[in-house]
């Protein structure tokens, strides 16, 4: 009884702050205006708006989109601003249009038909279901009314893989809907709802044994005993307040950075509650997010897990019209009997508020930038700081145990070799050992037992290639190579990889180097991908997965192995699995 009314306590809490937070969204001065849900985690738009924004090289809605997701109002805009420079320069270099990427515009405009202020009449289909479902291509059941527009969705993924040397079947089954709409132009909604079976190759299998958490999801049960058992549910609110001011109240994820990994918040981990607003107006975008997050935890029986809570700024500004540059802190604390309302201030420094409550929590701050150039090529990067001491940079081959700091750097090349749709990217990540742990275990950058920024955690350096190429509209072909050697802890000792373990058990102050300080590991991950879009939003995919993992370990405690996986698949309406770590 008693935990009962705890847990009404907790609900009342919330319902109340939501309530306050519509409240001054619907008593804010200032006329309403329509607000946009976003586009979904790995969504198919990702590449094509990666593509535009390269080819345009100075729109500035999407040079300052370096926080994520991309809302659909703004991803319909961009659409439609490319369609009308490709209509009114047809044999213009920079702003033609292949005939895939006029292909690819036309199922974005039709995926997010809300939005399109033109003619729809070429995203109805001719014979729908029943005559209620699928009247347009890409939804199954669609309202749209003077005042309330509701799309739903199926939202499945079914694979079936074999791996080398596993006795055990590797398979996903993933089945739910999705669904997103709009009241009164004012009050947006989604959600994603799916009942998940899975059981991962070999390493995936490994990682949930150590860290206790499935990678990108929550609360998870056995299933047959070698698979796991997992909702993967998603929710969120919209509103607007002025006219530059975006809300969202929901459960969900959130990537900040233009690279295929994040240093600073990446979508790797679990869902988790949050509250965002984002300020655009003029060459400015500022995002602040509060985020309740799950502290470290086992899984062994069901109790209240424990609770800590995150702060997130971002700002970036378009210097020049093809430069943006951007700042960002963020702040994770964890107080026994309450909030610490002083980290609500949207605009003051994170660093300065934990000064001022006596340094007892965990801050990071970087800065990232983009450059668009030629309209073929963009340079990215970013520099995250955990700590800074003068000192010990200028002798940073010593190896100090505080140098904790992280580095991106990043090259995407579109129509590579002047071959129309064959896209290239390059990156590489560098992070140094300690980074992102804390003097607890509480207050690490993580959620959920998972890395909320890079999936490796820290001490390592990685380096990614990737060829895109979509010779027609509906095949799209990818090939990736990942490598990466990061230095493991061994023998219980803490090396600073594993970002759970509190740097107050590091073994000494000094020596300590990036992929060589306890156990190197080395990591070799080749993949291929062939996918044909059968239907809209419907993909069969076959690909090819080779993965090679060894630890110089005398005593043989981590194991070295070789993995090759086969797969075939088909989803619908969702974000393919990956296993690239």
């Amino acid at each position: 009884m008693t935990q009962f009314i705890k847990t009404l306590v907790r609900l009342q809490k919330k319902l109340s702050f939501l309530v306050c937070t519509l409240l001054l969204a619907v008593l804010m001065p200032g006329k309403g205006h329509a607000q946009s849900s976003y586009l979904p985690q790995g969504s198919k738009f990702d590449h094509f708006l990666d593509r535009m924004e390269i080819l345009l090289q100075t729109d500035p809605d999407l040079n300052i989109s370096t926080a994520k997701p991309i809302s659909r109002r703004l991803a319909v805009r961009v659409a439609q601003l490319s369609d009308s420079l490709h209509k009114f320069y047809p044999y213009d270099y920079y702003y033609h249009l292949s005939s895939v990427d006029r292909a690819n515009l036309s199922s974005l405009l039709m995926n997010n038909i809300e939005w399109v202020t033109t003619n729809k009449d070429s995203f109805m289909s001719k014979r729908p279901w029943l005559q209620a479902f699928y009247k347009n291509k890409a939804n199954f059941y669609e309202v749209e009314d003077k005042d309330f527009f509701l799309a739903v969705d199926p939202a499945i993924q079914q694979t079936q893989s074999y791996e080398s040397g596993n006795k055990n079947r590797v398979f996903l089954n993933s089945k739910g809907v999705t669904l997103r709409g709009m009241i009164a132009g004012k009050l947006g909604f989604s959600a994603y709802l799916t009942d998940n079976q899975e059981r991962g190759p070999g390493y995936f299998q490994q990682r949930v044994a150590q860290f206790d958490a499935i990678p990108g999801a929550g609360y998870f049960k056995a299933f047959h005993t070698t698979a796991f058992d997992y909702w993967d549910n998603r929710a969120s609110i919209y509103f607007n307040t002025w006219k530059y001011v975006d809300w969202q109240f929901g459960y969900d994820k959130n990537f900040i950075g233009n690279g295929y990994r994040s240093l600073f918040l990446s979508d790797n981990s679990a869902p988790y509650l949050f509250l965002k607003f984002n300020t655009r107006i003029w060459h400015l975008n500022y995002q602040t997010i509060y985020m309740e997050l799950i502290s470290q935890h086992n899984t062994i029986t069901d109790y209240q897990y424990p609770k800590k809570y995150g702060v997130v700024h971002h700002l970036n500004i378009n210097a020049t019209p093809w430069l943006n540059l951007g700042l960002y802190e963020n702040i994770i604390f964890s107080r026994a009997d309450h909030y610490d309302f002083s980290y609500l201030n949207p605009v003051i420094f994170l660093v300065s508020a934990q000064s001022q409550n006596g340094n007892p929590d965990k801050t990071t701050v970087g800065f990232d930038w983009k450059m668009n150039i030629g309209h073929a090529t963009q340079f990215y990067g970013q520099v995250l700081i955990n700590e800074f001491i003068l000192h010990q940079i200028l002798h940073y081959g010593q190896g100090y145990w505080a140098n904790k700091q992280g580095l991106q750097l990043g090259f995407k090349y579109v129509n590579a070799f002047e071959v129309k749709n064959l896209d290239l990217q390059f990156e590489t990540n560098i992070v140094r050992p300690y980074t992102y742990q804390a003097k607890d275990t509480v207050s690490n950058y993580s959620h959920y037992n998972q890395p909320l920024a890079h999936p490796l955690g820290a001490g390592f350096y990685e380096f990614i290639a990737i060829a895109h190429y979509q010779p027609v509209y509906k095949w799209n072909l990818e090939g990736k190579i990942i490598y990466y050697k990061q230095g493991v802890d061994s023998a219980g000792v803490n090396f600073g990889s594993n970002i759970f373990e509190p740097y107050t058990s590091r073994p000494r102050d000094y020596g300590f180097q990036i992929g060589t300080s306890g156990l190197p590991a080395n990591c070799l991950l080749m993949s291929g991908l062939v996918s044909y879009q059968w239907k809209e939003n419907l993909f069969l995919e076959l690909s090819a997965q080779y993965r090679h993992y060894s630890v110089n370990d005398p005593s043989n405690t981590y194991r070295s192995n070789n993995s090759t996986m086969f797969t075939a698949g088909v989803r619908i309406n969702m974000f393919r699995r990956e296993y690239d770590y």
